[in-house]
């Protein structure tokens, strides 16, 4: 089955630490949080909540990224794997998801897709759209 969402995500924690090897370099571990701004109830039921963390290498704002994902719903949840590039110039990232895991009336799920995260309209805010097909 086939299955879109957005999400408005939020930075609840960010670590930044400098490489030192090139300017700009940086390893970044994020901490976000999410509510849907475009989302149809599936199976699971109503969304309670998403939270992500994530482990960024980027030189001058550009590079890759990779973390998880655990978004539960009223019925279940759902954890995930996630990897991504970010590019500087645009500040749009862009990569795959996977689902390795569920709970409740998703224990059987196998999932994948892509998606894509761009600034919302305040610091530390993001839109993230997702899609992806899915089967229990």
């Amino acid at each position: 089955m086939h299955r879109k969402a957005s999400f408005e995500i939020t930075t609840t924690r960010r670590e930044t630490l400098s490489v030192g090897d090139t300017p700009n370099h940086c390893l970044i571990l994020t901490e976000l949080e999410g509510v849907p701004i475009d989302y149809t109830p599936g199976v699971a039921g109503e969304f309670v909540s998403r939270r992500s963390v994530g482990f960024h290498d980027r030189i001058k704002g550009t590079g890759p990224m990779q973390g998880y994902a655990i978004t539960n719903y009223q019925h279940g949840s759902v954890y995930s794997r996630f990897e991504g590039q970010r590019d500087g110039a645009t500040k749009i990232t862009s990569g795959t998801w996977k689902a390795y895991k569920g709970t409740g009336k998703l224990s059987n799920l196998k999932g994948t897709g892509n998606f894509t995260v761009k600034d919302g309209k305040a610091p530390g805010k993001f839109i993230l759209d997702m899609e992806g097909e899915y089967e229990l």
